[in-house]
């Protein structure tokens, strides 16, 4: 696969995201992980980990060299253009750590360092992800063991961060502040997501009915939503069958289940997440449409 190309303006507002999100996370760790003892996930962590042993002025060297292999990794089995914008983006990281390094640290309460500390940190690092940029390795080595032996790239990320975790508390006997660094990276986790995905969250629902028509009209006509229709045939069976297929918003899903049961009882349903509809050149972030309107322009 070539390259994709942004256009300048694109590739301006990516950059500046990109800046964003760098000293939103090199902030999160210097006002509010690192004083308070807590690490984040990955390379990230490693690297707070050497700097405790050896010294927070090392921070930024640690990082940079830790990533190294992961950003060659990259070049080697990902895409170039990944790793320009993957070693801007630590770069960017690294040097607002260095700039950051007197900043005031927050001390309180230990569930305000979490919460505050992993939001900032999650809002930085989904902003730099959003906008086609990496902080850390462990993902690039996610991405290459899925290729190559199944395992997705949540699995192998958890299971590395359970290694650092681990070794955070073996290393300085104290395992309360690495269950406090977990679930700093749980909420830096779940923050990330919501940049990255957004708040809306979308589902893909199949229908397989007896009486498909009367669900068409029903689903159009009571919810304002498209409906796409695609052609099977049974595995078993042999019948052919029309199987319908509806994008909603998750606020609308138990309304959508209600008019299919009321119309067949009997009705097969599968329900998945989306993360992001593409139409033309349009992105859909709002599925649902007025009465009247014509809804089936949103699916087709």
């Amino acid at each position: 696969m070539g390259p994709v190309w942004k256009k300048p303006s694109q590739l301006i507002s990516a950059y500046v995201w990109i800046i964003t999100g760098a000293f939103l996370a090199a902030l999160s760790i210097r006002m509010f992980l690192y004083p308070n003892l807590l690490i984040d996930g990955g390379i990230v962590g490693v690297a707070l980990i050497f700097g405790r042993l050896f010294g927070d002025q090392w921070i930024s060297l640690f990082l940079l060299i830790f990533n190294l292999p992961f950003i060659y990794l990259a070049y080697r089995f990902i895409r170039r253009t990944f790793v320009i914008q993957m070693f801007i983006a630590v770069m960017l990281f690294a040097g607002f750590l260095v700039l950051l390094e007197n900043a005031p640290p927050y001390f309180g309460d230990s569930l305000e360092i979490i919460a505050l500390g992993g939001a900032i940190l999650g809002i930085g690092a989904g902003l730099i992800i959003r906008n086609g940029g990496c902080l850390d390795g462990t993902e690039i080595m996610g991405i290459i063991i899925n290729r190559q032996k199944g395992f997705t790239v949540g699995q192998v990320v958890l299971v590395a961060n359970l290694f650092v975790f681990g070794a955070y508390g073996a290393i300085f006997w104290d395992w309360h502040i690495a269950v406090k660094s977990f679930l700093t990276y749980l909420v830096a986790f779940k923050m990330m997501d919501m940049v990255i995905v957004g708040l809306d969250e979308l589902k893909s629902v199949m229908i397989i009915s007896n009486v498909p028509d009367k669900i068409a009209e029903a689903v159009m006509n009571n919810l304002g939503l498209g409906l796409t229709v695609l052609y099977g045939k049974g595995g078993y069976s042999g019948d052919k069958r029309e199987v319908q297929f509806v994008i909603v918003e998750r606020l609308d899903l138990a309304d959508l289940k209600e008019v299919i049961l009321n119309e067949d009882p009997g009705a097969f349903i599968t329900v998945q997440n989306l993360h992001e509809v593409v139409y033309g050149k349009t992105v859909t972030k709002k599925i649902r449409r007025k009465k009247g309107q014509n809804a089936n322009r949103v699916t087709h």
